[in-house]
């Protein structure tokens, strides 16, 4: 049986002092909140905070484990494709921990103290895993894994972007054009998440044709996609004539409908503007770096 050798050289690199920073502070951010009482990360999105600071904290020690023993090597995937999608999305779930939480729990009565102090460590721990993606990300001509490279840091984006949409839908139902809004954000979603998945596990070397050709048309196609639902969300949400209601109703509390649309709208664009800027990388990659 081969000797498991220890590498003390990762824990001493800036990615490794930065992987403990993110341990240190999403294990402080987390431990403060549960000293507060159930009462400091009630309801959906005080769980949804609590979920963010100990998923990254769980991941953060797994990784630094596994570097640690050398055992990233015998790991089946591409172990710097996973690292760096992971930094990018602890970085997105930090941030939006760091938003959520101060917004709905310290306007509340009750242990304030600890959930400032929690706001502040989460908000040092986006900093420290928005470092990581910086140093982890691949620099202009070197040679990497896709989700290293700007276009796959988009695509982790992309699916995070999609998965508050989800979350912000609460009545799709309501109209045919709401339902064609689901579904582009649906097939959108499944799409990035595959070509993820086919990266982390080096599956794309099999394919029989270009990935980067495929990639570029699935992005175009997803520009018509989100910019037709940028455009039919707000029609059935908002224009009385489909059936809509603007502006806010006066008798909508915490919790409203209304609200949730309005994220779903301005999350559209956000996601349109995003693979936009996506689809000009990989045309830039396709057209210009490859012919070079």
């Amino acid at each position: 049986m081969e000797a498991v050798r220890m590498n003390y050289r990762s824990a001493c690199s800036p990615i490794g002092i930065v992987r403990f920073l993110e341990i240190f502070l999403s294990c402080v951010a987390f431990s403060l909140v549960a000293s507060a009482g159930t009462g400091a990360y009630a309801g959906s999105y005080g769980a949804w905070c609590m979920f963010s600071w100990c998923f990254c904290f769980a991941v953060s020690v797994l990784i630094v484990l596994l570097e640690l023993f050398g055992l990233q090597e015998k790991v089946p995937i591409s172990w710097d494709d996973f690292t760096t999608a992971f930094a990018m999305l602890a970085t997105l779930m930090q941030l939006t921990a760091s938003i959520i939480y101060p917004v709905e729990f310290l306007n509340g009565a009750g242990a304030h103290s600890y959930k400032a102090a929690a706001t502040a460590m989460s908000c040092l721990c986006f900093v420290a895993y928005a470092v990581e993606v910086g140093l982890t990300r691949a620099k202009p001509g070197e040679i990497s894994g896709f989700l290293t490279t700007v276009p796959g840091l988009l695509k982790v984006l992309e699916s995070f972007v999609a998965c508050i949409i989800f979350i912000s839908i609460n009545d799709y139902a309501r109209s045919p054009g709401t339902q064609w809004c689901l579904a582009v954000y649906c097939i959108c979603f499944i799409f990035a998440v595959v070509i993820m998945l086919f990266t982390i596990f080096r599956i794309i070397s099999y394919f029989p044709f270009s990935f980067d050709k495929v990639l570029m048309g699935y992005n175009v196609l997803a520009i018509a996609l989100y910019a037709s639902a940028s455009i039919i969300w707000p029609i059935f949400c908002f224009d009385k004539a489909h059936g809509g209601t603007s502006p806010r109703p006066a008798n909508c509390g915490s919790g409203c409908p209304w609200d949730g649309r309005v994220v779903v709208a301005v999350l559209s664009f956000f996601n349109l503007v995003v693979y936009v800027v996506d689809t000009v990388y990989s045309v830039r990659l396709v057209f210009f770096i490859a012919a070079a």
